[in-house]
């Protein structure tokens, strides 16, 4: 699978972790399938926001119940890592449910999409458009 987002989208997830820099920021990505059409910033509300990430409850809800009423789905999920790789971390894989979702984890200026999977995270090709 190859992930297929916009260079705009890109753009917004990399401003997204500068803004929120030295903290990690979090929120979620919309689409459908493997294409990200949207993203959704979170309030990262983790006691210790410097090193962990947990998006904001009820921003997850809306979400979930807004796919349902017919606004794009929650194919993922995005976070920073301030001082680390864009890659998961063992606390990410730890805490990953393994239910096929993407992750997009920005770091060191970068963007890298990985999959949720039973045997862990997968490394995810993507493709930028200009839309």
């Amino acid at each position: 699978m190859t992930v297929d987002i916009s260079s705009a989208l890109l753009d917004q997830l990399l401003a997204e972790a500068e803004a929120a820099h030295p903290c990690e920021c979090c929120g979620i990505l919309l689409g459908e399938s493997e294409r990200i059409g949207a993203i959704l910033p979170a309030a990262n509300v983790h006691p210790d926001p410097a090193t962990h990430f947990e998006i904001d409850p009820q921003t997850l809800i809306d979400a979930h119940c807004a796919a349902r009423a017919g606004d794009p789905q929650v194919v993922g999920y995005y976070h920073s890592h301030p001082n680390g790789r864009a890659e998961p971390s063992a606390t990410d894989a730890a805490l990953a449910a393994g239910d096929g979702m993407v992750w997009a984890i920005i770091a060191a200026g970068r963007v890298a999409f990985w999959r949720s999977g039973d045997a862990g995270f997968e490394a995810l090709p993507y493709v930028t458009s200009p839309r």
